[in-house]
């Protein structure tokens, strides 16, 4: 090859010959940076934040499985295996049904962008930063967006859900199951059929709550619901789950104008995932090795089985929540019906910065735990137990960091 190309610079004269030499004559002028010439070093830290929550032993093993193609016969009866697993956890059987390439973020914006259209009535339940994000992706639409604000700590009854489907006739409404930046668990039975009364659709967000609290998506007449990978599924973050009811799907596919999204089109994905019984055709490069690990811990989830889940969640953060009142901390949400048993939300002690506390946990334990978001910012500290982190041992070790980091962190700083 190289004497061919010799003999053609050759034939080309003087001036072909500088442009072979220029093909690789110029100087780097950035250098290997140093940083990754040093082995990857990862401290091995408690997550008992809101998320993302430490990987599951067997989910670990997947993520060192070798790479196959994305169209591979075997990876889509990986794809098929998930969307059978998102089916059981959702508690749904609608056909499309399937993961995202992306967070809950993404799902999300999944949702928003094939179901509404400009100038769509879109009703939001805002009492906390999930619904504050909705309302922003869906003002990006340029959908009519009619926020019902809360402060952190409340929930929607249905009387005010009523008086804002009379007032607004929305298509859509949004509801945050598992308010993670306030701890606040929102109620859904009845919610669904009082949607359809009003010709709306119902969309639920259960990034936070899947896996740790009841949720029967047929039977609740939810729409449209997501989730997430990385919290009590125990998974890495970067990959999501959506589920379409039949009424939500003939929506989509009446629309009046395309998506903004190429990436997100469902009708796309839809294919993809082998829910419209259509050969697959290429649409975006699935993240392969994420969707092993996503498999592994639906799997985890189907041996388990959701009841007994359910039931590790609330025992744990009971006794959670006995701890941190017996250190004399005061929890956020006032009404126990409504608290969330993935995510606890405590009262910021008072005469403390926060922030303080925190970091003395983190230093001094290696265990994570955070501050409020959003509107619950300065306001809150937030301990999340997710999946294989709910147990009573992790409680007893967040509980002894606190009381040391409340002994030792000074006072009357703010």
């Amino acid at each position: 090859m190289f004497r061919a190309l010799a003999r053609a610079t050759a034939a080309l004269g003087p001036q072909a010959a500088g442009w072979v030499r220029n093909m690789a004559s110029h100087q780097l002028l950035v250098a290997p940076p140093k940083a990754l010439l040093k082995p990857l070093s990862i401290p091995n830290r408690l997550l008992l934040g809101p998320g993302p929550s430490n990987l599951a032993p067997r989910i670990l093993v997947a993520g060192g499985l070798q790479m196959i193609g994305h169209m591979h016969k075997e990876m889509f009866q990986i794809m098929d295996e998930i969307k059978q697993g998102i089916q059981y956890v959702f508690q749904t059987k609608n056909p499309l049904t399937l993961a995202i390439s992306g967070s809950g973020h993404c799902a999300l914006e999944a949702a928003l962008f094939n179901l509404l259209e400009p100038g769509d009535s879109f009703l939001v339940g805002a009492n906390g930063i999930w619904g504050q994000r909705a309302a922003d992706i869906g003002e990006r639409i340029g959908a009519q967006v009619h926020p019902m604000i809360k402060d952190p700590g409340g929930h929607y009854t249905l009387q005010d859900v009523e008086e804002g489907l009379a007032r607004h006739k929305p298509v859509l409404l949004f509801l945050t199951q598992g308010e993670s930046s306030s701890g606040v668990l929102q109620p859904l039975d009845g919610y669904g059929a009082l949607c359809h009364r009003y010709q709306c659709l119902l969309l639920v967000d259960s990034v936070a709550s899947l896996g740790g609290v009841p949720i029967y998506m047929d039977q609740q007449g939810i729409d449209v619901l997501y989730s997430g990978s990385q919290k009590v599924l125990n998974a890495p973050p970067g990959t999501s789950l959506i589920s379409f009811s039949d009424k939500a799907k003939n929506k989509i596919y009446s629309r009046k104008m395309k998506p903004v999204s190429f990436y997100l089109d469902m009708k796309w994905l839809a294919n993809i995932w082998g829910c419209d019984d259509q050969p697959r055709i290429y649409h975006h490069t699935t993240p392969v090795i994420s969707l092993y690990s996503l498999r592994e811990s639906l799997a985890l989830m189907a041996e388990q089985g959701l009841e007994n889940s359910w039931r590790q969640h609330r025992e744990a953060t009971a006794y959670l929540q006995e701890r941190l009142q017996g250190l004399g901390l005061q929890l956020f949400v006032k009404d126990p019906a409504i608290r969330l048993p993935t995510v606890t939300t405590v009262a910021a002690p008072t005469g403390y910065n926060w922030r303080d506390i925190v970091n003395y946990v983190m230093d001094h334990f290696d265990i994570e735990i955070t501050g409020g978001l959003g509107p619950s910012l300065g306001k809150v500290l937030r301990i999340g137990l997710l999946g294989c982190n709910a147990t009573r041992e992790n409680v007893d070790r967040v509980i002894h960091a606190l009381q040391e980091a409340l002994q030792h962190c000074p006072q009357n700083k703010l």
